[in-house]
């Protein structure tokens, strides 16, 4: 039971110096162990701004691409739109074929029907004689 008791106070003091040793921590830092943690220090700093330089270009090119998205929304509109008006453009043109035939159909004359003689006369040109005395 003395063993025992001996025992647990033994690990005890152990775990006791353990923590305040681990607490109070080391000092003394080797020169090479502190070029290192400079030379790690300079290289987060530098890939820091580079991090910030692509952040900012993200962001610009996230700001153009909402613009160029906007713009081909725009155009996709517009596209319909005229798509539609062509569509109608057509149908109202087929109509205006359509009323024009049956307009051609309804005005022709029958072919066994005689046709009306047209007697042409050939014009003189008096206006040209007159024009040219009148420049003399």
């Amino acid at each position: 039971m003395i063993r025992i008791m001996m025992v647990r106070n033994l690990v005890a003091v152990a775990a006791i110096t353990l923590s305040a040793v681990s607490l109070s921590g080391c000092d003394y830092w080797p020169p090479a162990l502190q070029a290192q943690v400079e030379q790690l220090r300079a290289e987060l700093q530098t890939v820091t701004a580079e991090k910030a330089q692509l952040e900012n270009q993200v962001a610009s090119f996230s700001k153009v691409r909402d613009d160029l998205q906007a713009q081909v929304d725009d155009l996709t509109k517009a596209n319909r739109d005229k798509s539609a008006m062509i569509g109608n453009l057509q149908n109202n043109l087929a109509a205006a074929q359509e009323r024009l035939a049956k307009s051609v159909k309804v005005t022709m004359p029958k072919p066994g029907a005689p046709k009306p003689a047209a007697k042409v006369a050939p014009k003189a040109p008096a206006k040209k004689k007159a024009a040219t005395k009148a420049t003399r």
